[in-house]
């Protein structure tokens, strides 16, 4: 299995992280600062994530 680093928000944002719960991390923090109220689970995240 791959791991997954990158993440494009449809905002535009790109996110990366230094391995897939880095990523998770970063994106909900994302998520919270931009886009309150827009929560999504791990697999959620991973599955948009490459």
């Amino acid at each position: 299995m791959r791991i997954k680093t990158r993440l494009s928000c449809p905002c535009g944002a790109g996110i990366t992280g230094s391995d897939e719960d880095d990523l998770v991390e970063k994106t909900r923090s994302h998520l919270a600062d931009v886009h309150p109220g827009m929560n999504y689970s791990r697999d959620e995240i991973l599955f948009i994530a490459y």
